[in-house]
Parts: C-alpha cells; sequence; structure tokens
C-alpha cells in the first residue's frame, strides 16, 4: 500500500508514510471486509459511511504538514482509522463524530492497539469542540458547500484546516490556512465524501 499506492502517487512525507504503513487498516474496517482492508478504494464501514481510500488519508495528513507537537481536531472519527493515524503525527487528537455507535466502535479499536492521545467527542462536527481549541490543524471528513465558520475561529495562527468543499459537479479537497484575518485557500484534489451534517446551512 505505502510503495504502490501513496509514496508512487506523490505522497513524499516520510513521517506519514510511516505512520500510514504503522497503523494496522484491517483493525478498523468489517471482519469480512478485511481482505479488502489495504484495496485503493473507500469501504463501508456501517452507518451509512465509510472508511476513506488510504491515498485520500495520506493527502490530508501530508497537507496538514504535522511535525509533532500539534493539537489537531478532526472532524468525522468514523472508523478511527484517520484518527490514529493522526495520533502519530501529532501530540493530541479530538476526534468529533455525530454517530454514538461509531464513536464508541472506533474508542474500542483506538484502546485495543495502545492509542491514549485521541480524545473522542460526540457532537455536531460542525461545530467543532471549541472548549478544546485553537487547533494547530483541522481534518474534515465531511463535505461543506462553504468551511464551517465554527471552525474557522478555532483555527491557530499559521494553521491549517483541510476540507472537502462542493465544488458542484465534484467535491474538491481544500487546503485553508489562516493568516491573521485572512485564511488562504489552495484547492488540491477532487474527492468525494458524505456531507457535513450540524448546524444551520450544514443540513441534508
Amino acid at each position: 500500500m505505502v510503495e504502490r499506492q501513496l509514496r508512487a502517487r506523490g505522497i513524499e512525507d516520510e513521517r506519514v508514510l510511516a505512520a500510514m504503513a504503522e497503523v494496522p487498516r484491517e483493525e478498523f474496517v468489517p471482519e469480512e471486509l478485511r481482505d479488502r482492508a489495504y484495496a485503493d478504494s473507500a469501504l463501508p464501514i456501517g452507518e451509512e459511511q465509510t472508511i476513506s481510500q488510504p491515498w485520500i488519508v495520506a493527502a490530508i495528513c501530508e497537507s496538514l504538514e504535522l511535525r509533532g507537537p500539534e493539537l489537531v481536531l478532526e472532524i468525522g472519527t468514523g472508523s478511527g482509522y484517520s484518527a490514529a493515524v493522526l495520533a502519530r503525527l501529532a501530540s493530541h487528537v479530538v476526534t468529533v463524530e455525530r454517530r454514538e455507535a461509531l464513536s464508541a466502535r472506533a474508542g474500542r479499536t483506538l484502546d485495543s492497539l495502545g492509542i491514549r492521545n485521541v480524545e473522542l467527542l460526540v457532537a455536531d462536527g460542525s461545530l467543532g469542540a471549541p472548549e478544546r481549541g485553537p487547533f494547530d490543524a483541522i481534518a474534515v471528513h465531511a463535505t461543506a458547500p462553504t468551511p464551517p465558520p465554527a471552525l474557522l475561529a478555532q483555527l491557530a495562527e499559521g494553521g491549517r484546516l483541510v476540507i472537502p468543499l462542493d465544488a458542484g459537479d465534484a467535491d474538491v479537497l481544500t487546503l485553508m490556512t489562516r493568516r491573521g484575518e485572512r485564511t488562504e485557500n489552495e484547492p488540491l484534489v477532487p474527492c468525494r465524501f458524505v456531507p457535513l451534517i450540524g448546524a444551520e446551512g450544514f443540513d441534508e
């Protein structure tokens, strides 16, 4: 997976590649799908949700440019796989999931792997976790028409937020960097995620 799907397709951050190699992806997929855990595709995990394609997880992590001491906010815990990768790249990860069953399952998997620097919250992800911020980096695993204002407000100066934005015919993974009162936007790659559901303006 690391060599064929990630390094060969442009992922260059050695810390990200090492983290992706270390986290056992099969632990985060349903037992009946474990033989496909390292496939180059998203996989269903129940609750009408998926575990993202490995390349997308790596691309998000690389775009955040994590070096180790950061506090990271993740929106959309899902299986917990991305949180596990982020936990190897940053000091502490706060991950928010609106579905209690998914959050509980992810927590059990993370605990079984001895991952202790991930804090799981069941809440409206579009509102972030204001009591835990500001955050050095924010990763959003759901598509929104525009970046939720609450998340931008919780991004530290110089912080980086990666979010899929609805561009009409497709979603576009977008990097946003906080520069004082301004936010610089950089489109990255086309992608596909489930919609972000939450506060007004982010409902299905």
